[in-house]
């Protein structure tokens, strides 16, 4: 494959992906505001650029991958942004944005007969490194045949159809319903190991009846029993995407009255321990609002999951 590619944002998830693109042998062009972050990439055979309108004069297929609403706007529509390139013919966005923006570049980019496509990922980092993401795509048929290949270094595809924002919409239902999930988990949980139950074996028994999900298949086992709270998505970043998702559910006319409730806990657990905190860290906030006080592993030389009450 002879097309040029470029990638804006080269952070946890976007470098990963990035560097998966060099491996796979493409030649890439690449920018993002910490030059920390770009130089890595250019140690790894990545031209740099210094603006994205300069990713977007060097290469035909550019990739996003962004943490807020106002970065990808600026970055794809902003004074220097990738609309002004002058090679740039396909624009995907991997980031997690919204539908309403997705239709706003799509209609941009459209108008310079650039194709946009948002295509947001989930999987986290593990996923990411090992091209193991599911990615949810939606944009123009015809040009998506031309960019398939490219995408299926990331994961496993899933067109969504040609409307701008399906797959932002997509991912959005699947974040909220994650989040929704280790919320509720932290609540029945806290309210087990009150009563004195094992921690390990309420999840044994979960994960063998009908209260089984996402949080207590991987979160629990992986990052709240061990007490180490490192799933790998940050509570800042979940916090966004829900609170998106329960103002795009509200502006069609969809309440949302559980996603409310955990778009508040998230808030309270983002001002509590951090924006870089994992969102796992809900299960501790549920404990603390229980009296319940449990090591983490790195405190007290401790990993025991047993509590004491406070």
């Amino acid at each position: 494959m002879s097309e040029k590619i470029g990638f804006v944002g080269l952070g946890r998830m976007g470098s990963r992906m990035c560097a998966r693109l060099i491996d796979a042998g493409h030649a890439l062009t690449v920018y993002d505001i910490d030059e920390k972050a770009a130089e890595r990439m250019a140690g790894r055979g990545a031209a740099r650029a210094r603006t994205p309108a300069e990713v977007a004069d060097a290469a035909e297929l550019v990739f996003t991958s962004l943490p807020s609403l106002a970065v990808v706007r600026e970055v794809a529509l902003g004074a220097s942004g990738l609309v002004y390139g002058t090679r740039i013919g396909t624009f995907v966005d991997l980031s997690t944005s919204g539908p309403r923006l997705a239709a706003q570049i799509s209609e941009s980019f459209g108008a310079k007969n650039i194709a946009s496509f948002d295509a947001p990922v989930s999987g986290g980092l593990k996923g990411a490194e090992q091209g193991t993401l599911a990615v949810m795509v939606s944009g123009p048929k015809d040009r998506y045949a031309r960019i398939e290949s490219t995408l299926q270094i990331f994961g496993k595809l899933f067109f969504m159809g040609e409307m701008p924002g399906l797959g932002q919409t997509m991912k959005l239902v699947n974040n909220l319903l994650g989040a929704c999930a280790i919320a509720i988990t932290g609540e029945g949980m806290t309210m087990g190991l009150k009563a004195g139950l094992d921690p390990k074996l309420m999840i044994d028994v979960l994960n063998a009846s009908s209260g089984r999900s996402s949080a207590t298949q991987d979160k629990w086992p992986r990052s709240v029993l061990p007490r180490t709270f490192d799933f790998g998505f940050a509570t800042g970043l979940s916090f966004k995407d829900v609170r998106l998702c329960v103002e795009e559910a509200e502006a069609m006319g969809v309440p949302m009255v559980v996603g409310s409730a955990v778009r508040q806990m998230l808030s309270i657990a983002n001002n509590i321990y951090g924006p870089d905190s994992d969102f796992t860290i809900m299960a501790k906030l549920v404990e603390s609002w229980a009296g319940l006080e449990i090591p983490d592993s790195n405190t007290h030389g401790s990993q025991s999951t047993q509590g004491k009450l406070t």
